[in-house]
């Protein structure tokens, strides 16, 4: 006889993706490299932004899950019910123009990574783009899921490249519970782009279709719970690894780095060639995740607006939209990042823009559709997590319009 245990643990591994995909896909490259470059230039002084980060994304993606769950529609579908055509097109046209970007910005990761060890951007990026394109346009949903969590696999590089570094775990704490902010452009920057990199718009969007292509019921909603909990704090975790990792070394020594591959880079003679490894390592798996969730989350957000929702298992006679928009987004960004003198950082800036401004309206449309009893029903949020909600926008608010002030003063 089975015990209650065993089936209770079956029973959430039955449960268990969307959650934990969703949060760890967010530790992109960019989300990497946002992490690195505030861990190089503030230490541990603004660890509490990704604290309070890690808080609003468990929030929020378990809103979305839940929604998912219930409604059995997407994000961009859902808007475009409640709030019209209009809105629902605006959503999608800047989340696809967003995710083109990040994408581009996956890819980059890879490209810098792979160089690392010696291997030419113009074979690693075809690569990765030939292995994400056969991953999800050729596998079913089961295989595709768990090739998924093997790559997740590859974050727990980062804790290990941490305890390398040998940060002040007591200034590390001290960072992580008392806030202290520079009125700086720089300082206001790099908080609200690690809210935006850990709140990403594209996480949201797909961890809501995800969660209705996995068949997950309303008497999963508990066990999901605990899945969305599990992967918002690994988020947290890997990101408070990465940016300890930088602290302990790269500020320490006063240097200064753009991108994620440069802090892999400079760690080696810091804290040892396993530990450049390591951050290395962690970047690919980071880039590879992401660019096979990027494309897909686009895919479902195409195909819930124009009322033709598709999932992986369905084959590409009957899903040729679905299938189209994922191949055509991989193949364009990876284009882009192999044109010689492309002017990437314009792309990665834009890209950051837009996705501050579809975060503040999509968190604005989640919270409404949390409200309405007609799509939600018994599920509708209480007042203290209206409240909550509330909250996290207002805190989301402030940071992108301070984020644009100084901006604009500068």
């Amino acid at each position: 006889m089975v015990s209650p245990k065993k089936l209770r643990l079956a029973a959430f591994l039955g449960v268990m993706g969307p959650g934990i995909i969703a949060g760890l896909s967010d530790d992109d490259p960019a989300g990497i490299t946002t992490y690195s470059s505030l861990g190089a230039k503030y230490g541990y002084q603004l660890l509490w932004t990704l604290l309070i980060s890690t808080f609003a994304l468990i929030i929020f993606q378990d809103l979305g899950a839940r929604i998912g769950v219930v409604t059995r529609q997407g994000m961009i579908g859902l808007v475009r019910q409640k709030y019209g055509a209009r809105s629902g097109m605006l959503s999608a046209t800047v989340l696809v123009i967003a995710n083109i970007g990040t994408m581009t910005a996956e890819f980059a990761g890879i490209a810098a990574a792979g160089e690392l060890f010696g291997l030419s951007r113009y074979v690693s990026v075809p690569i990765a783009a030939i292995l994400v394109s056969f991953l999800v346009l050729r596998g079913s949903f089961a295989r595709i899921e768990k090739v998924f969590f093997i790559l997740s696999a590859v974050f727990f590089a980062y804790v290990i490249a941490g305890f390398l570094a040998h940060p002040n775990w007591g200034s590390a704490f001290k960072g992580l519970v008392i806030p202290s902010m520079p009125l700086t452009h720089d300082a206001i920057y790099i908080a609200t782009a690690t809210l935006g990199t850990t709140l990403a718009p594209w996480g949201l969007a797909f961890i809501q279709s995800y969660a209705v292509d996995k068949r997950l019921t309303r008497d999963d909603l508990k066990l999901l719970r605990v899945d969305v909990w599990t992967g918002s704090l690994l988020t947290g975790l890997i990101g408070f690894f990465v940016i300890v990792t930088c602290a302990a070394t790269l500020n320490k020594e006063g240097i200064s780095i753009t991108d994620a591959s440069q802090a892999a880079k400079a760690l080696e003679p810091l804290a040892g060639t396993l530990a450049k490894d390591l951050f290395a390592i962690g970047l690919i798996g980071a880039a590879l995740l992401a660019a096979s969730i990027l494309p897909l989350s686009t895919a479902y957000s195409v195909s819930d607006l124009t009322g033709r929702p598709a999932a992986l298992n369905d084959k590409f006679k009957d899903a040729p939209l679905f299938y189209s928009t994922f191949g055509f987004i991989t193949a364009l960004s990876a284009v882009l990042i192999l044109i010689p003198g492309a002017p990437l950082i314009k792309i990665l800036i834009l890209t950051q823009i837009l996705n501050a401004i579809l975060l503040l309206p999509l968190l604005i449309y989640m919270f409404g559709i949390s409200r309405d009893k007609k799509l939600i029903g018994e599920f509708i949020a209480t007042r203290r997590m209206s409240i909550i909600y509330l909250m996290i926008i207002g805190v989301v608010s402030a940071a992108i319009f301070g984020m644009l002030w100084f901006s604009l003063v500068k």
